[in-house]
């Protein structure tokens, strides 16, 4: 049987959701967040999916909404200098998360295109933690990333799945 498809799995994904959210508007879309963790559970088996994010005051509906969608939100504060962009970079909180619930998972998804996640996924692999990388955009990902090229999965190969048409 394959792995992916087994119901008794309990797997966890972990996903950057900058990068995520930027790759997937960088290609020209929007993602429907609620249609990804759907599709992550019937996929993956994914029970669990937490989403590392930068916290923002006035984003409170937004939050409520990814909650509703079965996310767990791991929030990263944001900084803002001198009128420039709001940065709430979560790699450290997630590649931490990751490490520290392993025992309480079969396998991980990581859903970043970022190279500073490479020792992360190379320490899944090395364990037989590892069962996907998910990259947002397949035009624009860390080139260090590639030595994993046989997990990858392209979110972008999903547009008409998982578009928002708002």
């Amino acid at each position: 049987m394959n792995g992916a498809m087994d119901s008794r799995l309990n797997n966890y994904a972990f996903i950057d959701s900058q990068n995520l959210n930027l790759a997937i508007r960088r290609s020209g879309w929007q993602l429907d967040f609620g249609k990804f963790r759907v599709y992550l559970k019937h996929r993956y088996k994914v029970q669990k999916a937490y989403l590392f994010i930068g916290y923002c005051s006035w984003n409170e509906k937004l939050y409520a909404k990814l909650r509703q969608m079965g996310y767990v939100l791991i929030f990263k504060p944001t900084l803002q200098e001198h009128n420039g962009p709001i940065k709430g970079n979560c790699d450290a909180e997630l590649a931490l998360h990751c490490v520290t619930e392993c025992k309480n998972f079969d396998k991980a998804v990581i859903i970043s295109g970022d190279g500073d996640f490479y020792c992360l996924i190379k320490y899944l692999k090395e364990n037989n933690k590892l069962l996907k990388v998910g990259i947002p955009n397949k035009e624009q990902y860390s080139w260090l990333l590639r030595t994993f090229k046989d997990h990858f999965f392209f979110i972008n190969d999903f547009r008409k799945i998982l578009e928002s048409k708002k």
